[in-house]
Order: C-alpha cells, then sequence, then structure tokens
C-alpha cells in the first residue's frame, strides 16, 4: 500500500528519497511526492499523479535539500490526481505531512476546520493532520504532533516536516508501519525496510502509539503521551541485492523461481528425525499445552487466508484437532465466540495486514492465545502474538503472492506435524510426513522447467473472457488461489468452487468460452473428480487438468510430482502460478503492479 521515505543527514536527500520511493512501487500506489527543506528556508514540495519516474520528471534542477520527506498514495480519500498526492501542507505551507492509513473522523475534523476559515486543496484525510499541527499552539514539532494526533481517530504511519524546525523529522505510528534507518551522521525512515536496505541494515521498528524525532546524528522515542521509550536496533538479515530482479524479467517470476530454494529454507534446522517431528522455538507452547487444544481457528487475507485453508487441513488430518480458515476481516467484525480452548492462528505475509492485526488484537484482549504465521520478522503482528513461525520465504517483490503462498503452506505442513506427534500421529506417519517435506524442493524444480509447456497452455486458455477453477477437499483452496491469481495480474474474470458444488448451479455457466482448471490429485476422491470433468465435457467445456496423471477426457493436463496426500496442494499450485503469469504476459498486463492492489493491505 502508500509508501513513506524520510532523510536527514549531510547528503542531498532528493535522490535518496526518490530511490526509495522506487523501491516501494511494488506496494502499489497511484501517485507520489517529496518534500525538502531548503537552504535558505521553507518547504517546497513536487507531486504528481502516476509513477515515480513521472514524479521525477518533473522535479526541478535546483530542487535539493538535506532534510526531506517523500511519499507514494494508494488513493482512499479522493481520486488519484496531483492535489491529492502526499505530501500535504497547511494554510501557511510551513508543514508537511505524509499519511498512510486512514483518519476515521476526518470528515468531522475538515466541518470544524473550514468553519473555522481553513481553506482545503485536497480532497484527502491527510490534510487535516497538516493543518492541525499547523495550528497548534504547542513550542516544539513533537508538541504540536502530539497535539494534532490527540484529536484524531484512526490509523496512521506519518513523517513531518516543519519550515520553523528544520533539524528534525517528527514520526509517529498508530496501525501502519513505520521503521527508522541508524546511518553514520544520518537517519532514514520508511515505511519498509525496503526503502532503507542499501544505505543501512540497523532499524528501529516503531510500536503503535510511539512517536520518534530523528536528527542527523540522534534519534529519540517516545509514546504519544511524551514518555521516553527504549527501542533497540535490531540488524536486517536480507540485503539489498535481494531485492534485484536477479536476471529476471519481472519480480513475480523470479519469486515462483525461487521457490525450491525458499522451502528448502523454512525446514532448515526445523526437523527432528529421531522423535519423526519438528522443532518450532518459537511457538511459546508447550507439549502439554498443546496436547490441551480443542480447536484451531486460522485467520488470513487473501493468499494468506487460502494458505490457512489449506494449514487447517493439514491440521486436521495430521492432528485431528477439528480446524477452519476464515477471512479476518469477517472474523473481526463477526462478535466471535473466544474459546479458551481454542488455538488462534493469524496468517500475513507482511505481518502488518490491517485486518488480520486488528482480529489479533481484539482477541488478545479477550484472553486467546494467538499465534502468527509471518514472513517479516519484527512486523506488528510478530510483536502482538504469543509465538508463532517464521516462514523464511525472503523479500517478496511482486504484488501477487507466490513463494511466501507456498512457504507459509510448508509452515502450516511444520505445525500440523507438531501438533499430531504429541498427540496421536504415530512415528511412521511423522517419519512419512518428513520425506514428503524433504522432497519439495526437488518436486518444485521439476515442475519450474516444464514452464515452456505451462506457456503454450497459457496462449491457448488466456482467450478465455471467465475462467472456472474446480477442486475437492485438498484440491479446493488450491483451486480458490489459482483463481485469485489469475484474476489479479490478467484480469480475467476468475471463479473457484468445490467441484461437488459445480452442479448446484454454476454448471450454467459452462460453455466454450469458459475454460474449468480443474485440481485433479491421484488421492481417494480420484473417481468423483473424473466424474466433474464428464459433466464439464458434456457441457462443451474445454478443461485444463493439473494432477498426478494424463486425463484423456482434459483438453490439456499439466503432470504434478505425486508426494504425499496431505502435501500434495502445496505442489499443484505451482505451474497454476505460472499459467497465470504467462497469461499476464501474453496480455501484456503490468505483472510486478497490478492495477487497484496493493502488496501490503494497511486500511480496512
Amino acid at each position: 500500500m502508500c509508501g513513506i521515505v524520510g532523510y536527514i543527514g549531510k547528503r542531498d536527500a532528493v535522490p535518496l528519497l526518490l530511490e526509495g520511493l522506487a523501491r516501494l512501487e511494488y506496494r502499489g500506489y497511484d501517485s507520489a511526492g517529496v518534500a525538502v527543506t531548503g537552504k535558505s528556508g521553507g518547504i517546497r514540495t513536487v507531486k504528481a499523479k502516476g509513477r515515480v519516474r513521472e514524479l521525477e520528471a518533473q522535479v526541478p534542477k535546483r530542487f535539493s535539500g538535506t532534510t526531506g520527506i517523500a511519499h507514494t498514495r494508494w488513493a482512499t480519500h479522493g481520486a488519484p490526481s496531483d492535489e491529492n498526492a502526499h505530501p500535504h501542507q497547511d494554510t501557511s505551507g510551513d508543514v508537511a505531512v505524509v499519511h498512510n492509513g486512514i483518519i476515521d473522523n476526518a470528515g468531522d475534523l475538515r466541518a470544524r476546520l473550514t468553519a473555522e476559515g481553513v481553506g482545503f486543496a485536497s480532497e484527502t484525510d491527510t490534510e487535516v493532520l497538516a493543518h492541525l499541527i499547523g495550528l497548534s499552539d504547542a513550542d516544539t514539532l513533537e508538541g504540536k504532533v502530539r497535539e494534532a494526533l490527540s484529536r484524531v481517530d484512526g490509523t496512521y504511519g506519518i513523517a513531518v516536516l516543519h519550515a520553523a524546525f528544520p533539524d528534525r523529522i517528527v514520526v509517529a505510528r498508530n496501525g501502519s508501519p513505520v521503521v527508522l534507518g541508524l546511518g553514520d551522521n544520518e537517519m532514514f525512515v520508511a515505511s519498509d525496510v525496503a526503502a532503507l536496505v542499501r544505505h543501512t541494515r540497523q532499524v528501529v521498528t516503531l510500536d503503535d502509539g510511539e512517536m520518534a524525532t530523528l536528527q542527523a546524528g540522534s534519534y529519540r522515542t517516545f509514546t504519544t503521551e511524551g514518555s521516553r521509550t527504549a527501542s533497540a536496533p535490531t540488524t536486517i538479515e536480507w540485503d539489498a541485492e535481494t531485492w534485484d530482479m536477479g536476471g529476471h524479467d519481472t519480480y513475480m517470476h523470479k519469486e515462483i523461481h525461487e521457490q525450491p530454494e525458499a522451502v528448502d529454507r523454512v525446514l532448515r534446522g526445523r526437523i527432528d528425525d529421531r522423535f519423526a517431528t519438528v522443532r518450532l522455538g518459537g511457538l511459546g507452547i508447550d507439549n502439554r499445552e498443546a496436547r490441551a487444544v480443542r480447536r484451531v481457528k486460522i485467520i488470513g487475507c487473501g493468499s494468506a487466508y487460502h494458505a490457512g485453508m489449506i494449514g487447517a487441513q493439514l491440521i486436521e488430518e495430521l492432528a485431528r484437532i477439528p480446524a477452519d480458515a476464515e477471512p479476518a476481516s469477517e472474523f473481526r467484525y463477526r462478535n466471535p465466540v473466544v474459546d479458551p480452548d481454542t488455538l488462534y492462528v493469524a496468517v500475513s505475509q507482511s505481518g502488518e495486514t490491517y485486518d488480520t492485526l486488528a482480529a489479533v488484537q481484539e482477541l488478545k484482549r479477550k484472553g486467546a492465545r494467538v499465534l502468527g504465521v509471518v514472513n517479516v520478522v519484527g512486523s506488528a503482528i510478530a510483536r502482538e502474538t504469543d509465538g508463532g513461525v517464521y516462514v523464511h520465504a525472503g523479500p517478496e517483490v511482486c504484488v501477487v503472492s507466490t513463494k511466501c503462498f507456498t512457504n507459509t503452506a510448508v509452515a502450516f505442513a511444520l505445525l500440523a506435524l507438531h501438533l499430531g506427534r504429541v498427540r496421536d500421529l504415530s512415528v511412521a506417519d511423522g517419519r512419512r510426513i518428513i520425506e514428503g517435506l524433504r522432497r519439495l524442493p526437488e518436486q518444485l524444480s521439476e515442475i519450474l522447467k516444464t514452464e515452456e509447456d505451462i506457456r503454450r497452455i497459457a496462449a491457448e486458455f488466456g482467450t478465455a473472457r471467465s475462467m472456472m477453477f474446480v477442486g475437492r477437499v485438498r484440491g479446493y483452496p488450491v483451486a480458490r488461489e489459482a483463481s485469485l491469481k489469475l484474476k489479479e495480474i490478467s484480469y480475467i474474470h476468475a471463479e473457484a468452487y468445490p467441484a461437488s458444488e459445480l452442479k448446484h448451479g454454476p454448471l450454467a455457466l459452462i460453455e466454450p468460452e469458459v475454460p474449468s482448471v480443474a485440481i485433479v490429485p491421484n488421492d481417494e476422491l480420484l473417481e468423483k473428480n473424473r466424474a466433474t470433468l464428464e459433466e464439464i465435457k458434456a457441457r462443451s467445456g474445454r478443461i485444463l487438468a493439473v494432477g498426478h496423471q494424463d486425463h484423456p477426457i482434459a483438453d490439456e493436463t499439466i503432470i504434478v510430482p505425486r508426494n504425499e496426500p496431505e502435501l500434495d496442494p502445496i505442489l499443484l499450485g505451482v505451474p497454476l502460478q505460472l499459467l497465470a503469469y504467462h497469461t499476464a504476459l501474453v496480455m501484456g498486463r503490468d505483472i510486478d503492479k497490478p492495477r487497484n492492489l496493493a502488496k501490503s493491505v494497511t486500511v480496512e
């Protein structure tokens, strides 16, 4: 979603800010802007609808300064435009603010300020903050920001400049990430470490309700009430090269091909052959507590939710604990019954997804035990939960998730195996699952070698106006995720249904122009799935089958290596990532930055 970058030091801030914005482009945005404190005083801004390159083209040659903030905006209040782009300023022009999040009471505040004679230059909620800071009578910038924030309701990650305080940037966080980067007599701030790693690997991540003042040679952190906090720096484990394309044409293609190595990474050091189980040191649950779990509830959004569906099935099959997955955005609003014997698991690639974070906070308020399955160390969900599993996929730059989805499913297999072995899963079954996990990286490599065949199939099926994805039991989450991938990057309408539900309505849509992708593994439901293929073919529907053997009734079949039945869904989805990729490629889509979407959704 929106991106923040800031710099204070001795160097010209503008090139550093523009570089940082370019590194945050993957998060999704529609406009960009930059503000600097000039050598002669005052604040200068440049803003532009469109991409960072369009902003860069509008920056004057003599636009420079050693302190500045910048932003990429994903529209919430007001359409994409130059006027609605950040930074936003107050009437005097002395204040500049960049903001991620949503001010819930912006309408009321705008009405009051307008009645007091304040003129607004944009439709955004953020401009309200700029005016509140500008009107504050506090003696310090920190005091002005604190007073403004005391009047707003909602979520924010902000960075503020003030012409009267040119030696500092003040930042604050509530529900939207803010990370400080510590340099040598220079300081950085960003909403994502991707903007920082070329310049520093020492970072401080703010907590909700925390503020910070950055000066060239120092920083200090404190609460929004003014009490000092002691936020210790941590080291980023990834270097700048991790964010490069590595010879691929797109980040999505690179990340799909990184999956064998990524899966090997999530398994490394966690398998315990002696007891046919795994070691998950970060869970914070001993074996006695694990045995006491009576139900598992998994919450997430988008691909994280789909990975949670796979996880729920794995937990039920291996641990024999009732488990289900639910969209976090629905869970937090339906006044759920929170059971003390239920283990809740929050899933988020970024660890900052707002709907999931808010659900975690509500669960914690009600006394629930919550684990996190996330990819980013030190993220909000990782800090809020009682323990969890890092998926170690590495940075994922493309907006749509591929390797992180796969690694999350593997992480759930580890969790399911752990819960199973402290309960009733036999040593023999534990060893069977472990051997299956060890085969995954090599089998993923085998699938990636079939890319040319998948490219051909994409050219054949990619002309469809709509597509249907179907699967049964283990195959249904795979169908859900594959449908999502196709619509996200190709913009072809796609629906996913349990194969058994096709005849209960969706079969009316089947025709030659609406092909079906069927997940057909060689499991106990093979004959049932073949019956579904017959139903589709009888209505003149074209079929792409994905499974472990050729299906003569299908028009095309993608054959995937067979693993243990419980782990097969992890492999079955990977060729469909490539199908979505090559379909979008043929259609000329902006694959890494699909329209209207953001990588990390930090607003409701």
